[in-house]
């Protein structure tokens, strides 16, 4: 830690090394039934984006210098540029969400 902001003040290996002996746990009452009747059981949140009905699949697929260049060019979203074309291509339903096509 730096002077400006000095570590903590205590003995973290003693602390660590403490074990809680039954003595400690008349501390806390039991709970009653009541209480566990009342309880409610907490679910951790979900993070992130849902998953999706229809997943993407990765693949390795080898195109010309030239063509990756041509959609690199037309900035973030390029990959799903070349999915909606190969679907158009392909004469396949477009997905359901248009890409918003940003430049730079």
């Amino acid at each position: 830690m730096t002077a400006s902001r000095p570590g903590i003040k205590s003995d973290l290996k003693k602390v660590d090394a403490h074990r809680i002996a039954e003595a400690e746990y008349d501390d806390a009452p039991e709970l009653t039934d009541e209480q566990l009747a009342d309880a409610v059981v907490a679910r951790p949140a979900t993070r992130g984006r849902p998953p999706s009905p229809n997943p993407k699949q990765a693949v390795k697929l080898r195109l010309d210098a030239d063509v990756i260049a041509a959609y690199r060019k037309t900035g973030t979203g390029w990959q799903t540029r070349i999915n909606e074309d190969l679907r158009k291509a392909r004469k396949l339903p477009t997905t359901k969400s248009p890409t918003t096509r940003k430049t730079g």
